[in-house]
C-alpha cells in the first residue's frame, strides 16, 4: 500500500504574557483582562505561522493565584472550542514581572 504523506508544522509559543504590543501590560491586577491579552497574543503568533488557535493542541499555564482558576476559563472557552487543547496549570510565586498574573506556553500544530 502506498504511504500516504501529510505535511505539518509545530509551533511552539513560549512565555505569552499580558504584553501588548506596544511593550505596556495589560489588565494589571486584572485576572480576565490579562488571560484575554494572553489568549490574543497566542492568537497572532498562531496566525503569523499560518495556523488558528484551533490548531492549539497544548497548553501550559502559570498562574499567581490558583483561585483565578474559574476566571481563566472563562476567558479561555472565548478563544478555545472544542476539542480542548490538552492543558496544565501551575500556581508560580513569582514572574518576570510582578503585575503579570498569568503567563502561557501553547504547541500548535498546523497542516496535515
Amino acid at each position: 500500500m502506498p504511504k500516504r504523506e501529510v505535511s505539518s508544522d509545530a509551533i511552539f509559543i513560549s512565555g505569552m504574557t499580558s504584553r501588548r504590543a506596544d511593550g505596556t501590560i495589560a489588565g494589571i491586577g486584572d485576572i480576565e483582562a490579562q488571560t484575554r491579552q494572553v489568549c490574543e497574543n497566542i492568537k497572532a503568533a498562531v496566525e503569523a505561522a499560518g495556523g488558528t488557535l484551533d490548531d492549539v493542541c497544548r497548553v501550559d499555564v502559570y498562574v499567581r493565584n490558583m483561585e483565578h482558576f474559574d476566571a481563566i476559563h472563562k476567558v479561555r472557552r472565548e478563544y478555545f472550542k472544542p476539542p480542548l487543547p490538552a492543558s496544565t496549570m501551575v500556581e508560580v510565586t513569582k514572574m518576570v514581572s510582578p503585575d503579570y498574573l498569568i503567563e502561557i506556553n501553547a504547541i500548535a500544530v498546523v497542516g496535515g
